[in-house]
């Protein structure tokens, strides 16, 4: 699913497709610079536990419609009367960085607010050159929760986390690449290519080494032995030692990739 494509419905939604094993979310509220209303941010945990359940999904990837990621949350939202949103955006947050499988965002135009708290629960971040980061609670009077704020310090630092955070100012992909806030900066163009072929890299690759390193790489401590063993009984350290010594493309336990419907909202 290309997100530049646009279609004729422009009402905010999150859309999905599941193809070849990848699952693509799209942030799509064009009116807005794909800002997040209060329904988007429900709607995108239980989506989450959805694909989490659909065995032919070894990654997920996070864009925005055409040419924006997302602005962050609907401005509007902050007078919802059901429900603080920060709630919502937190609720959302830790579906995304729970999700059992290796999640990737693809960044292009603005990610700013609730947008760079999405993509920082990403795994990882690719981002197009010009696109921009922020986030911007000091400009709104609000309290960043501390469970983000802790996940942003452990991606980039304390001293630019308190930059972001203090300023409230953007900043451009090559000082989030120097930071740690995107792990790939690609020319304009070439953001779509590198994302569909890395995440094919991925769903290549054993979902038992994904899903420990993920764990240990997120601060699990008390689980080798669990790993071990599922290592012992999973066939994927056999099936990778035969193919090292076979020369060959290892072929780890999976079920076979289909292509998914039309892109469906959330």
């Amino acid at each position: 699913m290309d997100p530049r494509e646009q279609t004729a419905r422009t009402d905010p939604r999150l859309e999905h497709a599941v193809v070849d094993g990848i699952a693509t979310v799209v942030i799509s509220n064009p009116a807005k610079r794909n800002a997040m209303t209060s329904d988007m941010w429900r709607a995108l945990p239980v989506l989450l536990e959805e694909l989490a359940a659909d065995p032919a999904v070894r990654v997920l990837v996070l864009t925005g419609a055409g040419d924006t990621f997302c602005a962050g949350a609907d401005i509007a939202s902050l007078l919802d009367p059901d429900g603080w949103p920060q709630d919502l955006t937190v609720q959302a947050e830790e579906a995304l960085a729970a999700f059992p499988r290796p999640t990737l965002a693809a960044v292009r135009g603005f990610c700013v607010g609730g947008g760079s708290q999405l993509a920082a629960a990403c795994d990882l971040r690719f981002a197009e050159e010009g696109a921009s980061f922020g986030v911007t609670p000091a400009k709104l009077g609000i309290v960043y929760p501390s469970s983000s704020t802790r996940r942003l310090v452990a991606l980039v630092g304390p001293a630019t986390t308190k930059f972001l955070l203090f300023s409230g100012e953007l900043i451009g992909t090559e000082r989030a690449l120097r930071t740690g806030l995107v792990d790939e900066v690609l020319p304009e163009g070439g953001l779509e290519d590198r994302v569909r072929t890395f995440a094919r890299v991925l769903a290549s690759r054993s979902q038992l080494t994904q899903a420990a390193a993920k764990e240990f790489a997120d601060g699990r401590r008390d689980r080798d032995a669990y790993w071990s063993r599922q290592a012992r009984g999973s066939g994927d350290t056999a099936e990778g030692v035969a193919a090292f010594l076979e020369h060959r493309t290892p072929r780890f336990a999976r079920t076979t990739g289909r292509s998914g419907p039309a892109p469906t909202s959330g």
